[in-house]
């Protein structure tokens, strides 16, 4: 978009906070980069110019601006919706990958050489893979200098710097200030959580307005695994598998951001925490987008108009979430938590929770190795499923993380006996964060077409969802949003644990295998469940 000079210019004009993350304004007369909603005057056009990420300014020789601080500002959206090598590269770099393993660790997982994928984003991004993992380093830096008390030297170590003098010359090469400053500015501005307790932050998780986030939040409170996840005082709370150490974290959903406190074992963690609390809860969407899209189409216009800003209900660790629906096939909510649940107690590593009744990490799929069938109370095809998907993500011929393209892993998912397209869409919707994932075969999604008086078979679902394109995952939440389920209730409703489900004439009630009444959706033509098909369940 920042190539668009035209239209990158009015929504500077109009100070437009939609469009912050997807670009930023550089002033040439000043040297500083702004947010496209900085609340100063709009310079004149000759003095400006865009650029795509914060990094790319930098390298420019601009810095931030300390009204708008657009280093700080929320993730683009862009990387969410792009399929292709930078936008896979960019999410990973979100995730830590560079600092973890290295620019080649990085195009290894891109599949590229390093000196490929150096000039494929320097040609893209104005910036190489260091520069906006450099970048990222800094923005860190600065949340936690102005929402924490933590020490400088703590948060140094947390946002990745090597030394406590390259934080401080990077601090102020990017925001022409000291960290002292820039700390005591933000507490006269803003005021400060007093987070001083070894690995316990409190931070707030800016969100792009509107945010409907009932579904988002009643989702996961009412598929939370017993042990890995609850519902406590208002916040959905979990436990994190993180790549030095474990952690637990309490998102608690306000109107214009997400309260999180964070419990963590290693603080070299923090970054990939927080990158995976804002995936979770699809932080760095772009409601606008998805807004004036769906609403062309009449037929959903009246449930977005209800609830606009509908977020996905994704996922911390993308091979657990993959392994969930597989559990789920075919079963009611509250069975598929059972059954995640038993999983997480036999393999789970412990931890401790004194707020609340956590116990345990899900297992990472290499501690299911050699999972015992006893633990997997499944029919004998699902048991099958199981262990082919837990063999094939521990071998590598299923590669599920940030940066995998999502048309490979589709191909890989249905590969394996058992998998169809429900899962695979699922896994594709919610694990990996396409946007424009479909499962037509979803039980929730034909009731709620029906009740909209939309086509009701999958097929003619899916030639109809051509029309929602590119945002065709955010229809299917806008969907479920009709039907009176438990995951569309925050906070929970007294009394709901999952149960409710969509019966086959579209009302709400027990939850059913789909196998087993007549030939409903999953159901093969012998009237067999066919678990290459569709749930018997909402959604996951």
């Amino acid at each position: 978009m920042y190539t668009d000079f035209d239209r990158c210019y009015r929504a500077v004009q109009a100070k437009d906070p939609r469009f912050d993350g997807w670009f930023v304004t550089a002033v040439l007369t000043t040297k500083i980069y702004c947010r496209p909603s900085c609340p100063v005057r709009a310079p004149f056009a000759r003095n400006v110019r865009f650029y795509p990420t914060a990094a790319a300014a930098q390298r420019g020789g601009f810095r931030a601006c300390k009204r708008c601080r657009p280093d700080a500002s929320p993730g683009s959206p862009e990387w969410n919706v792009r399929g292709d090598a930078v936008a896979r590269a960019m999410r990973l770099i979100a995730d830590g990958t560079v600092d973890r393993e290295g620019v080649s660790g990085l195009a290894v997982r891109v599949g590229y050489t390093v000196r490929q994928l150096e000039r494929l984003m320097q040609a893209e991004l104005g910036a190489a893979p260091l520069a906006l993992a450099r970048a990222q380093r800094a923005q860190m830096a600065r949340v936690l200098i102005e929402t924490t008390e933590m020490p400088f030297s703590d948060v140094a170590f947390a946002a990745g710097f090597a030394s406590i003098r390259q934080f401080n010359d990077t601090v102020r090469a990017v925001s022409d200030v000291t960290p002292t400053a820039l700390r005591l500015r933000a507490r006269q501005r803003f005021g400060c959580d007093d987070t001083r307790g070894t690995g316990v932050l409190t931070l707030r998780l800016p969100v792009r307005t509107p945010f409907a986030y009932h579904g988002l939040f009643g989702h996961l409170g009412a598929t939370a695994v017993p042990g890995v996840e609850e519902v406590r005082n208002g916040a959905y709370r979990r436990t994190l598998r993180l790549p030095h150490g474990g952690g637990i974290v309490s998102l608690t959903p306000r109107a214009d951001h997400v309260h999180c406190r964070l419990v963590i074992d290693d603080f070299r963690d923090l970054a990939a925490a927080i990158a995976r609390c804002r995936r979770v809860l699809d932080l760095d969407a772009d409601p606008a987008a998805v807004i004036e899209a769906l609403s062309a189409d009449p037929a959903v216009a009246t449930l977005v108009a209800r609830a606009p800003g509908q977020r996905i209900p994704r996922t911390v660790d993308e091979h657990e979430l993959a392994l969930r629906v597989v559990l789920g096939q075919q079963v009611s909510t509250a069975a598929a938590r059972t059954h995640a649940g038993r999983l997480a107690a036999a393999y789970g590593s412990p931890v401790r929770d004194p707020d609340g009744t956590l116990a345990y990490l899900f297992p990472a799929a290499e501690q299911l190795g050699d999972i015992d069938p006893r633990h997997l109370a499944l029919p004998q095809a699902r048991q099958r499923t199981v262990t082919a998907l837990i063999r094939a993500l521990t071998n590598g011929e299923l590669v599920l993380d940030s940066g995998c393209d999502w048309d490979d892993a589709r191909r890989a998912l249905l590969a394996l006996p058992g998998v169809g397209p429900w899962s695979a869409e699922m896994i594709a919707m919610r694990g990996l964060g396409d946007p424009d994932a479909f499962p037509a075969t979803d039980l929730g999604v034909v009731a709620a077409a029906r009740r909209l008086g939309l086509p009701t078979t999958p097929r003619e679902v899916a030639e109809h969802s051509s029309r929602w394109r590119p945002w065709r995952s955010y229809a299917t939440q806008h969907l479920w949003t009709a039907l009176d389920h438990a995951v569309n209730h925050w906070p929970p409703k007294e009394g709901h644990d999952g149960k409710r489900a969509v019966s086959d004439n579209g009302q709400p009630g027990r939850a059913v295998d789909t196998g087993r009444r007549g030939q409903p959706v999953g159901a093969s033509a012998n009237g067999r469940p066919d678990l290459r098909t569709g749930p018997g369940r909402l959604g996951a």
